[in-house]
């Protein structure tokens, strides 16, 4: 008896275990739900006095100050939406919130930045902010401008890279291949940010640890040229498996590894090789 008494609260503990052990991969997977809906329902509240224009793919939230540029943004956040999702080959499974702010301040006020800090446009899950198209660009300038210059399809495609990976992706392949689609999409691409030709790079680990504390040019420049590279010797499918290895929870180097079927080392070599015969390292 006292052996078929342990034997039954040993069973009743595994079951307990296994019932917490399904429902936290149940919230890992979910995750960024979670997180999307705590950050529409910070949105919400921080917008509360903004009107709200609805379209068929977005909500809009703005101030008083660009009623006047709206049909604009709302046709041009329309044309991002379709054209990135044809590029990616897949919708976004929620309607994502577009506020447009009518300055800098109240843009970086909005992310809690330093009011000095400037930004077109920023994604973060599930809602896109964006600067007023008013506060760059002319009445003329808005209609054949907006598109090309604006942030729109870049964010979009940030967006979609965040739907896809379920959250688990690091800033330069977002970066990267934000700035790719943009450059497909609407022919802008920043300029190089080496004066004299010679080119500097990091090393991955550095450029996936330290994003945000190195030279952004660069930086920006060396996440578009891995992707650019991806695509001119993998093939461009190659970027979409990478995405879907990421959203089943492969880390950064093992989803490259599985998608481009090439040890990771390898091909990071290859990369070094490609810029050591362009420049040389920073």
């Amino acid at each position: 008896m006292p052996g078929f008494l342990r034997l039954a609260g040993e069973t009743k503990n595994c079951g307990l275990i296994w019932v917490l052990l399904i429902l936290f991969l149940l919230g890992m997977r979910n995750f960024p739900f979670f997180i999307r809906t705590a950050a529409s329902q910070e949105i919400a509240l921080k917008t509360r006095d903004f009107k709200v224009m609805e379209t068929e793919h977005y909500v809009i939230k703005y101030t008083d100050r660009n009623e006047d540029s709206m049909h604009i943004v709302a046709k041009t956040a329309e044309e991002a939406y379709n054209e990135v999702c044809a590029w990616f080959g897949e919708k976004p499974s929620f309607k994502p919130i577009l506020v447009v702010y009518p300055d800098t301040a109240s843009l970086a006020a909005s992310l809690g930045w330093d009011r000095d800090e400037k930004a077109m446009g920023v994604y973060w899950a599930g809602t896109i902010r964006i600067l007023a198209p008013e506060a760059y660009l002319g009445p003329e300038e808005m209609k054949a401008k907006f598109k090309k210059e604006g942030p729109l399809v870049h964010e979009f495609a940030h967006l979609m890279v965040d739907e896809i990976t379920r959250g688990n992706y690091n800033r330069w392949l977002t970066e990267g291949i934000a700035q790719y689609v943009e450059k497909k999409i609407t022919g802008f691409v920043f300029e190089k940010p080496f004066a004299d030709e010679k080119i500097k790079y990091y090393k991955l680990s550095e450029l996936s640890r330290d994003f945000d504390r190195l030279n952004q040019n660069i930086a920006y420049w060396q996440s578009l040229e891995i992707i650019e590279y991806i695509a001119q010797v993998y093939g461009e499918d190659k970027i979409f498996s990478l995405l879907r290895y990421l959203g089943q929870g492969y880390n950064l180097n093992r989803a490259l590894q599985e998608a481009l079927g090439i040890p990771y080392t390898a091909w990071e070599q290859e990369l070094y090789a490609r810029w050591e015969n362009l420049g040389r390292e920073v």
